[in-house]
């Protein structure tokens, strides 16, 4: 089990890494990326901090930490700018927060998003064929949500993933203890949107890959 998308206390979450590490250590996780909201104001508050602690966490527990973050509502001009700086912190995992249709996110930002090159593009709501063709094309991960109001849009998601042959993640969007997925209800979110188990079994492998590539700081 992989969650490339929750957020602790450093935004608006409510467990320090190491309890969130733990929680989901119990529940047999292979590895969960924090990825707590950000804009320009907090990079490099947020980002060193969960470096710092996936370096201590990750000597002793099973569950792999990787730090990431999430480019939440900036304005799409600024999205390739802050996606550099944020690797440069030490980010591994960047995921824009999409346009999800129960936020005013600017129009325009999921294809910034895709075009910076994040690696997850969250939530994207009522993505484009041509937004998930560009997703397809960068290799960028589209988000099926398992949090309630942006999982509104999943099969939508889900269809326009398999029209354009885009890659598909499954996350949490963790906040608190009660919102980590067990691996039962995590396809049971996938299947609800859509996708049969032998396309479940392909996102499950996607999310395996992306883990295995940043841990091998490529």
């Amino acid at each position: 089990m992989i969650d490339l998308h929750t957020h602790s206390l450093f935004s608006d979450g409510e467990l320090v890494p190491a309890e969130h590490v733990r929680r989901v250590e119990v529940l047999g996780y292979q590895a969960i990326a924090i990825t707590d909201h950000a804009d320009s104001s907090n990079l490099d508050l947020i980002i060193p901090r969960i470096v710092r602690v996936a370096a201590d966490l990750n000597r002793y527990s099973t569950t792999r930490l990787i730090p990431g973050i999430e480019l939440t509502h900036v304005p799409p001009e600024l999205f390739a700018e802050l996606t550099e700086r944020a690797r440069a912190l030490g980010a591994l995992v960047v995921v824009g927060h999409g346009e999800t249709v129960v936020e005013p996110v600017r129009s325009g930002t999921n294809r910034a998003a895709i075009e910076a090159g994040v690696d997850v593009l969250a939530h994207p709501g009522m993505i484009t064929f041509e937004e998930a063709s560009l997703a397809a094309s960068k290799g960028i991960l589209l988000e099926l949500s398992g949090r309630k109001g942006h999982s509104l849009t999943n099969g939508h998601v889900a269809k326009m993933a398999r029209e354009a042959g885009a890659k598909l993640a499954v996350n949490a969007d963790a906040h608190g203890p009660g919102d980590f997925l067990s691996v039962h209800m995590a396809e049971l979110v996938a299947l609800g949107a859509g996708l049969s188990k032998e396309e479940y079994s392909e996102v499950r492998r996607n999310m395996a890959t992306l883990v295995e590539r940043v841990a091998a700081g490529t």
